[in-house]
């Protein structure tokens, strides 16, 4: 198995684990895809890696494989399915980079929700080397949080970033030590997934549509995906909570 999925709590953990290099193979994809379909009443979803490296990229073998644009085409359609579903997962997502992170497994973490980092890690989007520009998404994903002139930059020079960089670029949401990375990524993702998860959804919804179409379509939807929460179990019950006991004594359950 490359792909394991484990549970701490409400929070379910995906973890890459091919070594040497954590490579992209259609084997892994497939049981990549095959965990998030077992995400069941997960709050929240937390993905990192084992080994020395989160990934050093694609197994080229797949590119030398395509002989024709035609079934380069259909690759890449496949590919780019994992990370739109990470994306377009109905909570919150974070990608737990503890070392270096290249192509695809970097493409994944920016289809994550945050993006949290060890002080020692390396990105890069290299496919240059092989001719290639990314196919999964992260070039434009990348231009979403740093803007298109970064995003340039990173793929056309191939270069590799720390995370300082990325934090400074607004890619990188928190960077932790070397020393307790593991622990400190997994309780960060654990305080979203036992936080408001009906209202973090929301809130993915909200930016959504920002993204789609800015201000002025998050703001066409916003009332009417806010008022939804009161549907939910989690916000009267938390208003009652701020009313009685004071703020932030509220449990949440996700309902």
């Amino acid at each position: 198995m490359k792909i394991h999925l484990t549970r701490r709590d409400e929070l379910a953990i995906i973890t890459i684990d091919a070594p040497p290099l954590n490579l992209y193979s259609l084997d892994l994809d497939a049981e990549f895809h095959e965990a998030l379909d077992e995400l069941g009443d997960a709050r929240a979803l937390l993905v990192n890696a084992t080994g020395k490296v989160v990934s050093g990229g694609v197994d080229v073998s797949l590119f030398a494989a395509q002989e024709y644009r035609e079934e380069a085409q259909q690759l890449f359609d496949r590919m780019i399915l994992l990370p739109q579903r990470l994306a377009a997962l109905p909570m919150p997502t974070v990608f737990a980079a503890h070392a270096l992170c290249l192509t695809w497994a970097f493409e994944l973490a920016v289809a994550c929700d945050l993006l949290v980092s060890s002080t020692s890690a390396r990105f890069g989007l290299v496919e240059k080397v092989v001719g290639l520009t990314p196919t999964m998404g992260g070039t434009q994903r990348l231009a979403a949080r740093a803007g298109v002139a970064r995003a340039k930059e990173f793929v056309m020079t191939g270069d590799l970033y720390d995370a300082a960089t990325l934090e400074r670029w607004n890619v990188v949401n928190r960077v932790f030590p070397d020393d307790g990375f593991a622990l400190a990524a997994e309780e960060f993702a654990l305080g979203l997934a036992v936080g408001p998860t009906r209202a973090h959804a929301a809130t993915k919804e909200v930016l959504a549509h920002y993204e789609h179409g800015g201000v002025a379509a998050a703001d066409a939807h916003v009332t009417t995906i806010a008022s939804g929460l009161y549907e939910s179990e989690d916000l009267p019950r938390a208003v009652h909570s701020f009313l009685t006991d004071g703020p932030g004594r509220a449990h949440f359950t996700g309902r």
